[in-house]
């Protein structure tokens, strides 16, 4: 018999024009339009498995290329083979010699590694009928352990050590599994929050966000402090004293102006500031936190690899470790992450939005829960608004929360009309010259 096999990787750039109205807009993004390098692995028999790297507009061509620059090693692979053990794929795609020193393990070639390795975790969820979450959550500790590259991580994290807090997590399993399909899991809100958005507006989804059941919502800031101070201000005083705000820089202080900028917003009482500087400043992050606390750091979202997440907790540099679907090399080098945290003690509450991160890095959430942090004490899984009609099966938020998805796969298929449509440069959402030339860059 002729096993089956995968025969093609097709890549697409769909990009949404998002800066028209500037949803999704920051201190260092102001005109982003939301974008993705769109992959689909297709198989001997017709099966398929579906990925994507989430972009912010101009460069999504690079990430279709570094998909491109992998695909061959992918094409031809046995499929037994790859979804029995992805984690075999996802080293061999890391570690190629000569594309890895573009890297190494960061930037457009680690995220095209993510994107293919993401892929295949889907082709396995739906050959096994199973949400992604799900089908982690059933493997073994060892099976799970099996998949995380533990090379550079064993100062901090052994083999048996995950092990062992993947097994004193198996009791209460199927009890946190019931609670999550009947309460969901916790969300947080952005959608109120973006920079370019003026103060009706603002003050408007900040009420219709505490109206739809979230109890902590996220304001950009780092353009204007005086801005900030008046938008902070709009913000609390429409939430009230109970309902958290966290506030995200998206990197665009050094660690001097983040310490001085965020004590002019202590009055406001924030609960976490995210990515104050470099998200490569480990050292930098450890000042701001112990200068600002109790505020609390958050990063994640811009962190290459699972090493500089190790050095941030070893460091004591972060509150809130915030990973991300598709920054790093996929499903696996997130389980990496999920580990270290939960060895720190550290609560993980994943970057979303964008175009399609809702709907994967919640299944990282999910498992996370399940079989291995077992709570969502400090937890929630960031939530925004955009996008998601344009995804076979879309999140689904009710109250606050996340409802457990039960589609089989990750949940990364994007409709074929919306593809078409906003296929970038040549589909009908990008025909007009207007549009196609984009909003201004700064």
């Amino acid at each position: 018999m002729v096993s089956e096999r995968i025969s093609s990787v097709e890549t697409i750039d769909v990009r949404f024009p998002t800066s028209r109205h500037r949803d999704g807009s920051d201190a260092m993004n102001p005109f982003p339009d939301y974008s993705a390098a769109y992959l689909v692995l297709r198989t001997s028999a017709g099966a398929e498995g579906h990925g994507l790297v989430f972009t912010v507009g101009r460069g999504t061509d690079l990430q279709v290329a570094a998909v491109q620059a992998l695909a061959p090693m992918v094409v031809g692979q046995r499929v037994d083979e790859l979804v029995a053990d992805p984690g075999s794929l996802a080293r061999r795609l890391v570690g190629d010699s000569q594309i890895r020193w573009l890297g190494p393990e960061k930037g457009v070639v680690h995220m095209a590694a993510g994107g293919l390795v993401n892929a295949v975790w889907d082709l396995a969820a739906r050959r096994a009928e199973k949400p992604l979450w799900k089908l982690l959550a059933d493997l073994t500790p060892e099976q799970l352990v099996a998949q995380v590259d533990f090379r550079y991580l064993r100062d901090a994290l052994t083999e048996d050590e995950a092990v062992t807090l993947l097994r004193t997590a198996e009791g209460g399993r199927a009890e946190r599994e019931r609670r999550l399909r009947a309460e969901g899991y916790p969300a947080y809100t952005t959608t109120p929050g973006w920079l370019g958005y003026d103060d009706e507006k603002l003050a408007r989804l900040c009420r219709e966000a505490v109206e739809d059941g979230y109890r902590l919502i996220k304001l950009k800031v780092g353009g204007n402090l005086t801005d900030d101070v008046r938008r902070m201000g709009i913000a609390r005083q429409v939430v009230g004293p109970d309902i958290q705000i966290a506030v995200d820089a998206n990197q665009i202080w050094g660690v001097p102006e983040a310490i001085r900028w965020m004590r002019e917003l202590a009055q406001f009482d924030p609960y976490w500031i995210e990515e104050p500087t470099s998200p490569d400043d480990v050292l930098g992050h450890g000042a701001v936190r112990k200068a600002l606390a109790p505020v609390k750091v958050a990063t994640g979202e811009h962190v290459h690899n699972a090493v500089m997440f190790k050095q941030l907790l070893q460091a004591d540099a972060v509150d809130v470790v915030q990973i991300d679907a598709c920054r790093v090399a996929g499903v696996n080098e997130n389980l990496a992450v999920l580990l270290l945290a939960a060895k720190f003690g550290v609560p993980v509450c994943p970057h979303a939005g964008g175009v399609g991160l809702c709907e994967l890095v919640q299944h990282l959430a999910l498992f996370d829960f399940v079989a291995l942090s077992g709570s969502t004490e400090g937890r929630a899984i960031e939530y925004v608004d955009h996008l998601h009609e344009h995804f076979v099966d879309p999140v689904r938020v009710s109250g606050g929360r996340y409802l457990a998805p039960d589609a089989p796969g990750m949940s990364a298929r994007i409709l074929p009309d919306s593809l078409a449509r906003y296929r970038y440069p040549d589909g009908p959402a990008w025909a007009d010259a207007e549009v196609l030339a984009g909003a201004p860059t700064s």
